[in-house]
């Protein structure tokens, strides 16, 4: 039996895969299809399962995801119902910095439920609006200009922003801090005055009477500003996604509750706990210092967290918020969100790019360091295509808007950042199977330490059993083990995409560390991808040069390759006549073939002269041999099946491909090229660069197969290439880069692109895969290492041999620094070079 239904409250790839897994162990299921895009759920069932038992299973886990047949009189309720957010900017788009359910997404701020930690907004260009103005007497002016209030006549002036969700957050935490704070420092110094011989604070009123004023101090702290601390823990045993506020909210809880026990009902208590005045030990100071110095840590972590994302932040800086269009010869200055395809647009000297597009008036050098990490300008004159966010020179000029909003390149590369940041690492596998038995570990160890104490410990053992108890729970951070991977992966890739290095997810980063073998593409990646045409030649006399080169340039007309711009371009500079043409077909790997003039004309390499039948001489091939020796491509024009002449097309190897593939070889790295072209151009190209090995004549299947013929080996392959020829290498290769220069089809393919597209960009993807994943090895050794020691030290492993034991107080300033440290060390990639 199948059954489609609605499926409410999906909002990512998270969700969907959260849904299929809920709905896939509910009995008698047998297959979950759940597609987000429609949010719908088909399910496969052996015998039907009613509405509600799939309803009682999305509501178990308290998600918000609820099910629905698509004639439910309630589904458009639960499609139109809302929950009301906060006033912020932003994007109203939150994730847990641990990733722990994945790429899943939330719509407002809170804490995940798995780990508890505070979700995260995601940056990104939705809300970047134009600046608007008010009146400061009437604020519910708003203008998109400036001017006067239409009610007072005063001037008006800029709305001051929302503060982002993060910034909301830190803020109240903040509060809650030196609430926290204020309080519990008279409840230690109350305590730390036991130490002080003929206490003068006993002099005031006894000690029970101080252990009240400790109590009511500590109230506000446990009740307020660390409550939602007991939330989380009470959620994660509910849930059973025990985490480090489990064992917070134990540690503290037990320390809270056992004093308060301990002040109303002292006489079920032993003499072990109790002091000279007949009190109960209290420990309020514990509880409280505990959760004050937890919550500082989640302040340090807040402040850590919204520097990890500031590259997409500089990113977002880029973007502008208003343009100078032309109508009607008049310039009109208009928002960046009204700009359309098509519009003509007026950018100024020292003016950010609006819009991505192209110049088709005036000339300047435009600064793309942002986007492309070169320092250097580049010089943009009409017909060059320029982008968003880069920096105009001293130059006015024209341009014309061709991709606009969510499609600009900036927006791109700050969607890519966005989704890398949040995929996870094979490496983090070991840190989630880790985390997995952590807690129940520790607590086994926690109840273990209190067991030993109590029966071997000095006197008084329960006293000693329960301090260290505490101290085991308190200690012990799953969560810096958690956000080792994640930490690092956010920075670099954010670092990477300042570089003009674009990490499609985090197993890229990983792998491209591994890489061995890099096999590359010709035209475009070695090459400067703009070839010239430098020599026109005939074979027949029946046909002049410029007869010839008309055919080529009418067949060419009608392809997209590169080459074939060049023979155009020549072609407009020869005033060619350009002749109809029908029924054209391109022919992958070997060229193009159409009818001009009532006869069939075919141009290509040696491989498409084999396909249409036409026969090339020795002295053809004699004839060509000196252009291929010197790395130039040759093309073969074909009339009716007799070859009539060719055309010689010269690309430049690109300045820094000879440096970077040097570099290359230095990391240990093996370097091929495979190309569609001949031998003897491969063969020139590949001497002049010292590479490792190279193919010629190369089809994509053939570059396909040579890359599992690679990887068969037990080589680690990564390709890159900049055509839809590559696509089916660049998808099956262990590491895929795109020539940022290429088509869309081979950056879809793609794990990394490479902004500018040289080799150079593969270098610094090297460096930048090597350094992340160095920072990431030294994050989960810092934090295993200190698990590892610290438990068994909070335990009193150390007491026996040289009388050292650990308080609660400084288990918790550990405990809070740790994750706190595993975030300053993925900063420090910030400052990689690469």
């Amino acid at each position: 039996m199948k059954h489609t239904y609605y499926i409410h409250g999906m909002s990512c790839n998270g969700c969907r895969n959260h849904v299929e897994e809920i709905l896939s162990k509910v009995e008698g299921v047998k297959n979950v299809s759940v597609n987000l895009e429609k949010a719908e759920a088909t399910i496969e069932m052996v015998n039907h399962i009613s509405l509600e038992t799939l309803q009682n299973a999305l509501k178990a886990d308290g998600n918000g995801y609820s099910i629905h047949e698509h004639n439910d009189p309630h589904l458009h309720n639960a499609i139109t119902k809302k929950e009301k957010l906060p006033n912020t900017k932003g994007t109203g788009t939150f994730y847990c910095p641990m990733h722990c359910e994945g790429d899943k997404t939330y719509n407002k701020p809170g804490d995940c439920p798995v780990c508890g930690m505070d979700l995260v907004e995601e940056q990104n260009l939705v809300h970047s609006a134009a600046i608007q103005w008010t009146c400061p007497m009437h604020p519910e002016i708003i203008r998109n200009s400036a001017g006067s209030c239409p009610i007072c006549g005063m001037d008006l002036v800029p709305l001051q922003p929302e503060l982002s969700a993060e910034d909301k957050n830190y803020k109240e935490l903040l509060k809650k801090f030196w609430i926290a704070f204020a309080f519990t420092l008279p409840i230690f110094l109350i305590a730390m005055s036991e130490m002080i011989p003929n206490n003068p604070l006993y002099n005031i009123m006894e000690q029970k009477y101080w252990n009240w004023v400790q109590f009511a101090l500590s109230i506000p702290v446990v009740f307020y500003a660390t409550w939602m601390f007991f939330q989380r823990a009470y959620r994660s045993i509910k849930t059973r996604n025990l985490n480090m506020f489990t064992l917070i909210g134990l540690g503290a809880g037990v320390a809270w509750l056992f004093s308060v026990f301990g002040m109303l009902f002292p006489d079920i208590f032993p003499d072990q706990f109790k002091t000279e005045s007949g009190t109960v030990h209290v420990y309020f100071e514990a509880a409280t210092v505990i959760l004050t110095l937890v919550l500082l840590g989640q302040l340090l972590e807040a402040r850590a967290h919204s520097k990890t994302n500031s590259a997409v932040k500089e990113l977002l800086k880029l973007a502008p918020n208003k343009a100078t269009k032309m109508v009607d010869g008049e310039e009109l200055e208009v928002p960046i969100e009204n700009i359309e395809i098509g519009d003509i647009l007026k950018v100024k000297p020292g003016d950010k790019i609006p819009v991505d597009g192209v110049i088709i008036e005036g000339h300047s050098s435009i600064d793309e360091s942002m986007i492309t990490g070169e320092p250097i300008p580049v010089n943009k004159e009409v017909g060059d295509r320029i982008v968003s966010g880069t920096i105009n020179g001293n130059q006015a000029f024209l341009m014309k808007a061709e991709k606009v909003g969510s499609d600009t390149l900036l927006s791109q590369i700050i969607h890519m950042v966005n989704e890398a940041s949040r995929s996870r690492a094979p490496i983090q596998k070991l840190a989630d199977k880790v985390s997995g038995y952590f807690v129940p570990i520790v607590v086994v160890i926690s109840i273990l330490t209190f067991i030993i104490w109590a029966i071997f410990g000095p006197e008084p053992s329960y006293v000693y059993a329960f301090v260290n108890s505490i101290a085991v729970l308190i200690i012990a951070c799953p969560c810096a083990l958690g956000l080792a991977t994640p930490m690092s992966v956010m920075v670099g890739v954010g670092k990477g995409a300042q570089n003009g290095v674009l990490i499609k997810n985090a197993e890229a980063l990983e792998k491209m560390n591994e890489v061995n073998t890099l096999i590359i593409d010709k035209t475009g990646t070695i090459t400067e991808g703009k070839p010239t045409v430098e020599r026109v030649g005939i074979f027949t006399k029946n046909l002049s040069e410029d007869e010839l080169l008309r055919y080529i340039v009418s067949l060419n007309i009608n392809s997209e390759h590169p080459l074939a711009e060049a023979t155009i371009k020549y072609g407009k500079e020869h005033n060619v006549e350009i002749l109809p043409s029908k029924n054209f077909i391109a022919v992958t790997g070997k060229g193009v073939n159409a009818e001009i003039a009532d006869k069939t004309i075919a141009l290509g390499n040696p491989k498409m002269m084999e396909y249409v039948g036409a026969h090339m001489t020795p002295e053809m091939q004699e004839e060509v041999k000196k252009f291929q020796q010197q790395g130039k491509t040759v093309s073969y024009l074909a009339m009716n099946k007799e070859i009539m002449g060719y055309i010689v097309i010269g690309d430049k190897i690109k300045a820094s491909s000879a440096k970077a593939i040097e570099k290359l070889h230095d990391k240990g790295i093996e370097v091929i090229m495979l190309t569609g072209d001949n031998h003897d151009t491969a063969q020139a190209v590949a001497s002049e660069l010292h590479l490792n090995a190279f193919k010629a004549n190369m089809l994509p299947m053939d570059k396909l197969n040579e890359v599992e013929k690679l990887q068969a080996s037990g080589k680690v392959v990564a390709m890159a290439g900049d055509g839809i020829n590559d696509a089916p290498a660049l998808a099956k290769s262990d590491v895929g880069i795109a020539m940022g220069t290429g088509t869309d089809v081979a950056i879809e393919s793609a794990m990394i692109t490479l902004v500018k597209g040289d080799l150079e960009g593969i270098v610094k993807a090297r460096n930048l895969s090597a350094g992340v994943m160095k920072n990431i090895k030294q994050n989960l050794f810092f934090a295993l290492i200190y698990n590892t020691l610290g438990i068994p030290i909070a335990a009193g492993v150390l007491y026996p041999f040289f009388g050292i034991l650990l308080s609660p107080m400084i288990a918790a300033l550990a405990m809070s620094f740790s994750s706190v440290s595993v975030i300053t060390n993925a900063l420090r990639l910030k400052n990689l070079k690469i």
